[in-house]
């Protein structure tokens, strides 16, 4: 099995565990989740297409390491699952991160400054 797909569908698979088995978040059920990654998306296709297009590549991938299947353009299907995986997983930290700092009404009640 080739190094970049296994890698990749590793990655999407322990992201999705991650978010079902510790964070319990619910962003899967979310349309706000899923418009960010339509968004996300939109900004990668052009882009990654234009890194990996197979008339002047500026980013090669070796045959070896990933299926060899590229839609849309020239765009290895193993990127959007990197893709998905990176930008769930920064999701969940900061939601994480933003769900643990108290409030300004905490902050004001304690009389402090900082948390």
């Amino acid at each position: 099995m080739p190094e970049y797909t296994v890698i990749t569908g590793f990655a999407v698979l322990v992201v999705i565990a991650a978010e079902l088995l510790y964070f319990k978040s619910g962003i899967f059920k979310t349309a706000q989740y899923w418009w960010t990654m339509v968004i996300v998306f939109a900004f990668q296709i052009p882009v990654d297409g234009w890194l990996t297009k197979l008339s002047a590549p500026i980013v090669i991938y070796s045959p070896d390491q990933f299926l060899g299947v590229r839609a849309p353009w020239d765009i290895p299907i193993e990127d959007f699952g990197f893709g998905f995986a990176m930008v769930t997983l920064a999701i969940l930290l900061w939601r994480r991160w933003l769900d643990r700092r108290p409030s300004s009404q905490e902050v004001d009640r304690r009389g402090e400054d900082a948390p």
